[in-house]
């Protein structure tokens, strides 16, 4: 009886050790915190909004409508920061609806000068991502904020940001749950999730007649870390482009 319990354990210990190193590269080995926009004078998309069919259009003018702004969190940059040549920017957002309900605004990035045409983009997120966090400056409006991420697979999943009911900038910051998948076993192992939008919601009970919103410092908290092995170097997207002309 002794031999046997400890030839089990022995099969166990097998079995967890082969689980972890065909799967090691999921463990977090090394957190860096990473931005993905700072919608300051070098970022490489522009930004544009698209609405809900009650999005007001008259002859005043047509919205929602977008702003490059010289303005930023105080939390992040201090209040007089060395800005005096304008390089902080953050993202405006004017809108209007002509009647109250659940309204939405899309805020998308495109390629920077790809012209009026030009289709979304998706940007790429480094590493596997644990949390993503945006500041977001709101007049008290009662509506709240989704971020949508695309994984390898194509599947679009839709993350709740939380309530833009409150004052001034806050931090939004909302967990990747583990659900999504941003690897798989065969090399490469990593897939890395890809951001597509934000997207604002109004609420049946706020007003909707005139409303601002700013964001600034999109940022993600993500695991860097990638085991080495002899013949990495075949997975390397630059190296696969010069052998194959592709990188997938």
């Amino acid at each position: 009886m002794k031999y046997s319990g400890f030839k089990a354990v022995c099969l166990l210990f097998l079995a967890f050790t082969a689980i972890f190193s065909a799967f090691g590269d999921e463990i977090t080995q090394n957190l860096e915190s990473r931005i993905v926009e700072s919608f300051d004078d070098d970022s490489e998309y522009e930004w544009r909004l698209s609405a809900s069919k009650f999005a007001t259009q008259s002859d005043e003018g047509n919205f929602p409508r977008s702003a490059s702004v010289a303005a930023w969190p105080t939390a992040i940059f201090g209040s007089n920061p060395a800005n005096e040549n304008g390089t902080l920017k953050s993202l405006g957002v004017w809108g209007r609806f002509d009647r109250r309900g659940f309204n939405w605004i899309d805020v998308y990035p495109v390629a920077k000068d790809a012209g009026d045409d030009a289709r979304a983009s998706e940007i790429p997120m480094p590493g596997r991502v644990k949390q993503m966090d945006i500041w977001v400056w709101s007049g008290n409006f009662d509506y709240y904020v989704e971020a949508y991420i695309r994984d390898y697979l194509g599947i679009v999943h839709v993350l709740n940001m939380g309530t833009l009911a409150f004052e001034g900038w806050h931090n939004l910051l909302v967990a990747i749950p583990g659900v999504i998948p941003q690897g798989k076993r065969q090399l490469p192992k990593l897939e890395s999730l890809k951001f597509v939008k934000f997207r604002i919601w109004t609420l049946p009970t706020e007003r909707v007649d005139n409303f601002y919103f700013y964001f600034d410092q999109f940022k993600v908290l993500t695991d860097t870390f990638e085991s080495l092995y002899d013949g990495d170097n075949l997975v390397n997207p630059d190296r696969m482009q010069e052998i194959w002309g592709t990188t997938n």
